[in-house]
């Protein structure tokens, strides 16, 4: 009687260990990112005190301090956490919903999408600001999400993780020499094109996140909702449906979260490297792979890294600046060759 009374007691213990190690990991992220946000206000070519910065927020005086805190670094800052957010789960979504560990948001032809909308808007259109061909770079990945789907679903595996992944990659090359066509052609189009596509937080105003920000809480609002579904579709098409979920919705809801926030944040700072494919397997090597845990701890370390990669880009060459994108790619490579070599990368 004893030992029989004893298993669902320390079932339970682990059960309560498990919830509490995955909420101080959730805690941790998020005071790291709270670091990272301190340090995107208070560095750059001209450092602060966090007390300058805390002034220039509170009760700013039209001195220096305030004018570069509040002009100059919340906007890319700002624009920095919603782009973060959306590439980080975003990343989480794809490599569930293709069931592969090097899945990116760039596996669905969404970035090739949105960079083609951007080269649409410059060359046909003759648009000349950022505000202006970020709908345009929204659009354009949502369209190319749209086909994939269509064409995925029309084949006879349908909406299959291999499916999708190889119909989105025929997209991505495809739209990527059309691109490329187009910039040949047209020098204009390369100029403003090469600001936008080396991926950055550099020359954005706050209206820019302000833009996006409606379709990455589309987005997040959709991988909540989805988030048990993924967890079901990690264990097979047939388990999924054994425990009672529509793994077609499972996967259009899923897909349609990760076109969202890929679509956003591609047209906002551009093609941003690495965050996307290096945050969630951080995410589940801390949390493990229930996605609702995976999800909340890769929207925390997303934008941690985005801002924290922002801060080194201003930091190591002043008064110049290395973009941001090129930096994720410098850390994002041995920070996943890290989790590889430790077996850290988890499968969703």
């Amino acid at each position: 009687m004893t030992t029989v009374a004893a298993r669902p007691i320390r079932a339970g213990n682990r059960t309560a260990r498990g919830l509490g190690r995955r909420a101080g990991v959730t805690a941790a992220a998020a005071l790291v990112l709270a670091l990272a946000v301190l340090a995107s206000l208070a560095l750059g070519s001209r450092p602060l005190a966090p007390g300058a910065v805390w002034h220039a927020l509170v009760a700013p005086d039209g001195g220096d301090a305030s004018t570069i805190v509040r002009e100059l670094r919340i906007p890319r800052t700002a624009l920095g956490l919603v782009v973060g957010l959306a590439l980080a789960v975003a990343g989480v979504l794809f490599q569930a919903l293709t069931r592969n560990p090097l899945a990116e948001p760039r596996i669905l032809g969404v970035s090739a999408g949105a960079s083609f909308g951007v080269v649409l808007a410059i060359a046909v259109f003759g648009v000349g600001s950022l505000t202006g061909y970020v709908w345009f770079g929204i659009a354009g990945a949502l369209l190319a999400g749209l086909v994939v789907f269509v064409v995925a679903n029309r084949t006879r595996e349908g909406a299959s993780p291999v499916t999708l992944a190889l119909v989105g990659a025929a997209l991505d090359a495809s739209l990527g020499a059309v691109v490329y066509a187009l910039l040949s052609i047209d020098a204009r189009t390369f100029e403003e094109y090469r600001f936008w596509v080396v991926g950055g937080l550099t020359g954005r105003d706050v209206g820019v996140a302000a833009q996006v920000l409606p379709f990455v809480l589309a987005g997040l609002a959709l991988a909540a909702l989805v988030a048990r579904g993924l967890d079901a579709l990690a264990l097979g098409d047939d388990v999924a449906r054994g425990l009672g979920h529509r793994i077609g919705l499972v996967r259009l809801g899923g897909g349609a979260a990760g076109v969202l926030l890929t679509g956003a944040a591609v047209a906002a700072a551009g093609p941003i490297a690495f965050v996307g494919l290096a945050v969630p397997h951080l995410a589940r090597a801390l949390v493990g792979a229930d996605h609702r845990w995976t999800l909340a701890v890769a929207a925390l370390l997303g934008p941690a890294l985005l801002l924290g990669a922002d801060v080194v880009g201003r930091l190591v060459a002043p008064p110049g600046e290395v973009p941001a994108g090129v930096v994720t790619a410098l850390v994002g490579a041995p920070l996943l060759a890290f989790l590889v070599r430790r077996a850290k990368v988890v499968t969703a």
